[in-house]
């Protein structure tokens, strides 16, 4: 069998072609593998007549949902280069990206027509010269081609496999809050070793229903459900994250097991009456994205939940380090250790190894991690080291048993006072108020001490203040740790992977801080 990542569901097809594949969680579509692999083909075999050629570019502004899928394993079957756009960014974000990665083609969801038709009004702004909607009704964007009547004109033999190995598969753009986005490049290979990893290292068995919540433009969501047809498990789609929608589907459709981020699961353990809900076939939930505070591993272990938190990054193709379920408790907080196929270091700014117990950064290295940054060779020879270590940015410790624990983002860091304060370590402190259901800690310029922390604070109960926050966190940090202010706010700003815009805090909140 050839190295290619759209095979793998041609394989799962032939293997188990009646075995649901698919359930979308608003319309009810549901796919047997057969079904989906059928769907994937007659559009590959569309774009083939279409002129797409290996190598090109072909552009995906869709929520979740099946034709995400079958543009992802078609494109991946005839050798062309995926570009998952994120549909939260704003038309000239879009445009910056289109442009970038040399996209021909643009296959968008209706929801999206407004900015798409702005897009086209373009020009050559764009090499955009493929338009296909996706759309329940008709509507504007004569422009475009409607995505059901251009993918089921084609053949439902498999066509030609246009690439393998080392040959690109797609270029995710990173989420772009500092700077530009930097497309990250990744082939079939990179891609299928992140599979072999995850397999290796991870609890899926054969006949999961796994709970897909996270946007597939994601790469956190998008190896999950490629690793899911490559291990035969059904996966449960939700088009938009909704709390009690969650719990609704884990227990109509028997979900065995998830990976949601720490503002997910945060606002899942908030719905009231969680105990109505039949949650006994969930076997655990992995979570990435940002640090998972300890208290909400915590309560989910009081509800008979195991929480597993993981580690990764677009630029490793999604793994990094994982805890296993019987060290999650033993060693709460912790991200485990390397996935299987993976290697990881603590290296201090000198290049050299960190001994247990002291903060530096992160490095990775492994088969799956990228091939380059897009168009970027200064920025890929920044990150990647030339034996192959992948410079996270991200700063972390590892205790005498080789368990590590990521800190936060090295850009991230307060220095107050000479002294280097992590607001993840603060804001898991604020979390564990009970009035509080979310918290972001940044920096404000002091005259006194260079830097002071700031809690941002969404709280659950108007009579919160913000003494009390000072008060909660007293004793419980070290004296230059903690926030010498709190301020209220009701939405924490966040992307949309889940990670907080700390930027946009800061601009918000620019200081000078209480001194």
């Amino acid at each position: 069998m050839q190295n290619n990542i759209g095979l793998l569901l041609s394989k799962r097809a032939i293997i188990n072609p009646e075995r649901e594949a698919y359930v979308d969680s608003k319309s009810g579509l549901r796919l047997n593998f057969a079904e989906l692999n059928l769907r994937c083909n007659r559009l590959a075999n569309s774009l083939l007549q279409s002129g797409i050629m290996p190598g090109d570019r072909v552009a995906l502004v869709l929520m979740n949902g099946a034709e995400f899928l079958e543009a992802y394993f078609a494109i991946a079957k005839i050798g062309g280069v995926v570009v998952p756009l994120n549909w939260r960014l704003v038309a000239d974000e879009l445009e910056f990206i289109l442009r970038d990665s040399g996209s021909t083609t643009l296959i968008f969801g209706e929801e999206f027509s407004r900015i798409v038709s702005d897009l086209h009004s373009r020009g050559d702004k764009t090499a955009v010269c493929t338009w296909i909607r996706v759309a329940t009704q008709n509507g504007s964007n004569e422009f475009a081609q409607d995505y059901g009547n251009f993918r089921d004109s084609g053949a439902e033999a498999e066509p030609v496999i246009g690439a393998t190995e080392d040959e690109l598969l797609y270029i995710m753009y990173t989420s772009g809050t500092t700077g530009l986005p930097k497309g990250v490049v990744h082939s079939h290979n990179t891609s299928l070793w992140a599979l072999f990893t995850f397999a290796a290292s991870c609890d899926l068995r054969d006949a999961d229903r796994y709970l897909v919540a996270l946007p597939l433009f994601h790469v956190g969501s998008l190896i999950p459900v490629t690793l899911n047809i490559y291990r035969g498990v059904t996966s449960i789609v939700m088009r938009e994250f909704d709390p009690v929608r969650a719990w609704e589907l884990i227990q109509e459709e028997r979900v065995t097991c998830s990976l949601l981020v720490p503002a997910m699961l945060n606002f899942m353990v908030q719905v009231p009456g969680i105990e109505q809900f039949d949650y006994t076939s969930l076997r655990w939930i992995q979570s990435g994205a940002s640090p998972l505070p300890v208290n909400l591993i915590e309560k989910y272990a009081d509800l008979n939940i195991e929480v597993h938190q993981i580690y990764g990054l677009t630029e490793s193709c999604g793994p990094a380090c994982v805890i296993s379920a019987e060290n999650a408790i033993e060693k709460i907080g912790s991200t485990g250790r390397a996935f299987f196929h993976t290697d990881a270091r603590i290296v201090g700014e000198h290049g050299q190894d960190c001994p247990a117990g002291e903060q530096g950064e992160i490095w990775i290295r492994g088969k799956h991690v990228m091939l380059e940054y897009w168009n970027r060779p200064d920025a890929t020879a920044e990150t990647i080291t030339e034996d192959g270590w992948l410079r996270t940015g991200d700063v972390a410790c590892m205790d005498d048993e080789g368990f590590i624990y990521i800190q936060d983002r090295i850009k991230d860091m307060i220095i107050s006072g000479g002294e280097n304060v992590y607001p993840a370590e603060i804001e898991n402190v604020i979390l564990a108020h009970p009035c509080v259901s979310e918290v972001a800690v940044i920096g404000q310029s002091s005259e006194k001490w260079g830097e002071s922390p700031l809690a941002v604070v969404v709280r659950n109960n108007d009579s919160l203040s913000e003494a009390e926050i000072l008060s909660h966190c007293d004793k419980k940090l070290a004296r230059f740790k903690l926030p010498k202010a709190a301020v209220f706010i009701d939405t924490i700003p966040r992307n949309a992977n889940g990670k907080v815009l700390k930027w946009e805090l800061r601009k918000q909140f620019p200081g000078p801080a209480s001194e």
